[in-house]
């Protein structure tokens, strides 16, 4: 990221930061966006270091966001005023005491198949535009990977036709978060649905080369679906089929993830699996480094209950009837 403004005491420092951390494994994007805006802060308001006062300031300038993104901003300067401690122990480090206070993150809303179906029916009637051609054939492959692959978001969208094999029912993701890749294999539905979209995708007038976008627009000429458009485009959907939790609430993107790993834990107890062993097996087709990352997704929901109530019952319930 280049920069017109003039030189601090930070430059080089963050440089050696964002360096030490990706050699750890993290991409870090968000956070170097974060370091540069405090950073230009501090050059715009005529100084060369940062201090309290400027922090404070430049903590001003994002007020208006959610006290969890507002205290995340926070936190990445703190711990790169940490890193440069080391090696400058006099500089200044932001009090986290100071900081937003963390809110907690609203529970995930989880879609049953049912609801998923419904859905899936709504999108086929969406109808296509000029700028978007392939809307409804779009959209039903999206929810349909998001459900049944739990793909992330950002996944989905870099997703290339170099990164889908048709035939083998794979998909690549390559570079995800952490920068780690890994081979998803599909489900029979989805590997359906994916060769009903190709159908569509690899016709003229399309752009067919392997690094294009599997899910495109014609905007000012073929490029990728955006997050934010995506999101309108499932949301409305949500919407249309009616679908709130008891609070009013509409699922969102990142529901259909949750929806995946607890469906697949169902899916685990209903076949008589082993579902202790089969979590590492979730946590690399989820693209996570643990199963503590995993288990996250994994919400205590009434469905989910039953089931390993049932299990427990079945294998222990003897148990309970010869102490009554």
């Amino acid at each position: 990221m280049k920069h017109q403004l003039g030189s601090t005491a930070l430059d080089l420092v963050i440089i050696r930061y964002l360096a030490h951390r990706r050699a750890l494994g993290r991409e870090y994007s968000n956070q170097e966006r974060t370091l540069h805006s405090m950073r230009d802060f501090v050059v715009r308001a005529g100084e060369s270091d940062l201090n309290n006062t400027l922090f404070e300031s430049w903590c001003k300038t994002f007020d208006s966001l959610t006290s969890n993104v507002r205290r995340a901003r926070q936190v990445t300067v703190r711990n790169f005023c940490l890193y440069r401690q080391r090696t400058e122990p006099r500089c200044f480090v932001p009090d986290i005491n100071r900081f937003a206070r963390r809110q907690p993150h609203a529970a995930p809303i989880i879609l049953t198949p049912a609801q998923v179906g419904r859905v899936l029916e709504l999108a086929g009637t969406r109808q296509a535009t000029p700028t978007s051609p392939l809307r409804p054939y779009v959209l039903r492959l999206a929810l349909v990977l998001l459900y049944t692959a739990g793909l992330r978001r950002r996944e989905l969208l870099r997703l290339t036709l170099a990164d889908v094999d048709a035939q083998a029912g794979v998909l690549h993701v390559r570079e995800s978060k952490f920068h780690k890749s890994r081979w998803v294999p599909l489900s029979c539905g989805a590997r359906l649905e994916l060769r009903r979209y190709l159908m569509c995708r690899l016709a003229t007038p399309f752009d067919t080369t392997p690094s294009s976008p599997l899910l495109c627009n014609m905007h000012h000429g073929l490029r990728g679906y955006t997050g934010t458009g995506l999101h309108d485009g499932i949301k409305g959907l949500l919407q249309d089929a009616g679908i709130r939790d008891p609070d009013g609430r509409i699922p969102r993107i990142q529901d259909f993830r949750h929806s995946f790993a607890i469906e697949a834990l169902m899916r685990w107890y209903r076949q008589g699996a082993d579902v202790q062993s089969n979590l590492p097996k979730l946590a690399l087709y989820m693209g996570h480094v643990s199963i503590v990352s995993t288990a996250y997704y994994l919400r205590w929901i009434p469905e989910l209950q039953k089931l390993a109530s049932e299990r427990f019952a079945k294998r222990f319930g003897y148990l309970v009837q010869g102490e009554q």
